[in-house]
């Protein structure tokens, strides 16, 4: 149940445990020094984390400029997935986002990943393009998706 996790927004403290996450998500993980810089010196981004017990359990980020807001990374620990956490945290930043003055969002996604895909047609996102050779692990094509917020 959703409403027994914790949101709020991401802190310096919280990067290892977004690390965590990070790792058991992705092949090409973020590093810390990215996420230290997007807390603190990127005037763009907005990050949120969703705890469970003190515990960070899955994040995501946008960067908001000026009417458009750009999803960076959605990830929850493998543990937690299919509890609908990713669901709950991208309509937490897109809410966050329209409030921060955004009209648009959008985001890539791997075209093999259909799990996301499908969670994003469900908040509304449509397809948009492709980026060819997008992501650098493999060059795998990025679907682009957009969503009027």
């Amino acid at each position: 149940m959703v409403d027994s996790y914790v949101f709020r927004y991401m802190r310096e403290e919280d990067i290892d445990q977004v690390l965590e996450v990070e790792h058991a998500s992705f092949t090409t993980p973020w590093s810390r020094e990215a996420f230290y810089n997007e807390i603190y010196n990127n005037k763009f981004a907005v990050y949120i984390v969703i705890e469970e017990n003190n515990k960070v359990i899955g994040y995501c980020g946008t960067w908001v400029v000026i009417d458009e807001a750009h999803v960076t990374n959605v990830a929850v620990l493998p543990g937690y997935r299919g509890k609908k956490l990713g669901e709950a945290l991208m309509s937490k930043l897109m809410s966050m986002s329209r409030e921060m003055g955004a009209r648009k969002m959008t985001l890539e996604v791997r075209v093999t990943n259909h799990v996301a895909q499908s969670l994003y047609r469900k908040l509304g996102f449509q397809n948009g393009g492709i980026r060819k050779n997008y992501y650098s692990d493999n060059q795998e094509n990025a679907l682009i998706m957009w969503v009027n917020l």
